[in-house]
């Protein structure tokens, strides 16, 4: 496949990088974060908004915009793009997380997956090559091919197992996509738990059958940190360093900035929108419960060094009001917030790196975030 990656700068005390990833609709500076806008929407923002924020690129959910609202409405509409009046590159989730973890009974086959919609329980069955042919659809920018989730814990049978069928459907998804004429790129998913040997089998056997960049599946979700960061750090070393590294479904922000000084690029989480909807808020000096009483009358700023439209424009007292009277408009400015606030985070990892501080930054944010 071609190389749709450069690295443009290299940390020097840690394997942390800079770099471009080159898309159909715009290029996407690394490290980077991605909004989670599931249904083709990030939750309580306009696209304008999001733009705003500085977003590079959203994450979609290609399980659900294939039920609802479908591929013929998306088709007709002149693609995802078009349908959802967004000009930036979209990188689009395979589903296979939700299938598993959405639908119990389904049943897991060498063909694909049989399953029932979480909406009405009809069954279904998608292929390795029915995920590829919908994405193309969708026309996303970034596509994952079909991989198989095992939770923690699992046993190093059912593990081996994950890998084995990953692989197979990785190679039956590479070939599906180079029957086509397109721009778009096709990511592979390495699985394999916290099973180094496994891990390794996975990511050697997916390298072999090459794809556009690799992502890191089946962490962060309940195995031991140290073992997790261990993991992550002994994948980068092995997958290849011309192609991108994506670590899916992180978002605490030490593990992402443990995560950038392994060699990661792209990281996505639901964790700053779907926090500020329940009222968290993330801030330099660390983590506000707005619907504390302590911030009834807080006439302050939710963060005094943010320069986001919230933070500009209300109090925290004023933001207490509204998360408990329950208003629309709570959603609104608490995730507008949070949003800055990674995306923040991730312009100054670019911008340190560019000037060999990310040690210094690293540092200052661990040290506030855990207050």
């Amino acid at each position: 496949m071609r190389n749709s990656f450069e690295i443009t700068a290299q940390d020097q005390g840690s394997s942390a990088r800079t770099g471009l990833i080159h898309t159909p609709h715009g290029t996407i500076q690394t490290p980077a974060f991605a909004p989670v806008g599931s249904q083709g929407s990030v939750k309580g923002l306009t696209h304008a908004q999001v733009k705003d924020l500085g977003a590079q690129f959203m994450l979609v959910n290609a399980y659900h915009l294939y039920l609802r609202p479908g591929l013929d409405i998306i088709r007709d509409q002149g693609g995802l793009h078009s349908f959802m009046s967004w000009d930036r590159p979209l990188l689009s989730d395979s589903g296979g997380y939700q299938i598993y973890s959405m639908s119990p009974l389904a049943k897991v086959k060498k063909e694909g997956v049989h399953f029932s919609s979480h909406l009405d329980g009809n069954r279904i069955f998608l292929s390795p090559e029915d995920v590829v042919d919908i994405q193309l659809t969708l026309g996303t920018d970034i596509m994952m091919q079909l991989d198989y989730f095992v939770p923690y814990p699992a046993s190093q049978e059912k593990m081996k197992e994950a890998v084995e069928l990953t692989t197979l459907w990785g190679r039956r998804s590479r070939d599906r996509f180079l029957d086509r004429q397109t721009g778009q790129q096709l990511w592979g998913i390495c699985q394999g738990g916290i099973h180094w040997d496994l891990r390794e089998r996975s990511i050697r056997e997916l390298v072999e059958v090459g794809f556009d960049g690799y992502a890191l599946g089946g962490l962060g979700i309940g195995e031991p940190k140290s073992l997790f960061m261990e993991v992550v750090g002994l994948s980068c070393e092995l997958l290849p360093p011309e192609k991108p590294r994506y670590l899916m479904g992180i978002g605490y922000i030490k593990d992402i900035l443990e995560a950038v000084r392994r060699g990661v690029d792209l990281f996505d989480c639901v964790l700053p929108t779907r926090n500020a909807r329940n009222g968290t808020l993330f801030t330099s000096q660390g983590r506000i419960v707005i619907k504390n009483k302590k911030y009834a009358e807080d006439p302050r700023p939710l963060d005094e060094g943010c320069a986001c439209f919230t933070c500009r424009n209300f109090s925290r007292a004023y933001l207490r009001h509204l998360y408990e009277r329950n208003e629309i408009t709570s959603a609104v400015l608490c995730t507008i917030h949070n949003l800055h606030f990674y995306l923040d985070i991730f312009r100054k990892i670019r911008q340190a790196m560019q000037i060999n501080s990310l040690e210094d930054l690293y540092t200052e944010i661990v040290a506030n975030t855990n207050k």
